[in-house]
């Protein structure tokens, strides 16, 4: 099995505002550092070289990404030990707190590349039942502990 992975975040600002260069002059960057690393297996594009033209049918005002993995220790060394953290830890200058589970993962079969769709069912899934096998969070991987240290720096 391959783990898969949906992100969603609502920017604070059009993502053509000044205000989200940031974030929007790194996407290139951190979608090809990901594809560079070890574990990477896919991830979903729209329009451009990632996936911010593509929405959630029940929030058309965030932005998605989803990706697939070897594993959760691959998705957890990128998210962790690369540029990806530099930008991670600027969220709140680009993105307002959710509210509510933004993340979400879930374990799909070698091969299979997962729909927008079948991603916010999950997401779904997390949001009304909590952690299982079916959907989770990093706390559904306690054997990983980066994330854990990430958070409460």
């Amino acid at each position: 099995m391959h783990l898969a992975e949906l992100n969603i975040a609502r920017p604070r600002y059009r993502l053509d505002d000044p205000r989200m260069a940031g974030f929007t002059d790194n996407l290139d960057r951190v979608n090809a550092v990901a594809e560079r690393s070890p574990g990477f297996v896919w991830r979903l594009i729209g329009e451009g070289n990632d996936a911010t033209d593509l929405h959630l049918d029940d929030d058309p005002d965030a932005i998605v990404n989803l990706s697939v993995w070897e594993s959760a220790e691959a998705l957890e060394n990128f998210v962790w030990n690369t540029v990806h953290k530099q930008i991670y830890r600027r969220r709140n200058d680009w993105f307002p707190a959710f509210g509510r589970p933004y993340f979400v993962m879930w374990h799909v079969p070698i091969g299979h590349r997962p729909t927008l769709a079948e991603a916010g069912s999950r997401l779904d899934h997390l949001r009304r039942h909590g952690s299982s096998d079916h959907a989770f969070g990093w706390e559904g991987l306690p054997h990983l502990k980066r994330w854990m240290e990430a958070r409460c720096a």
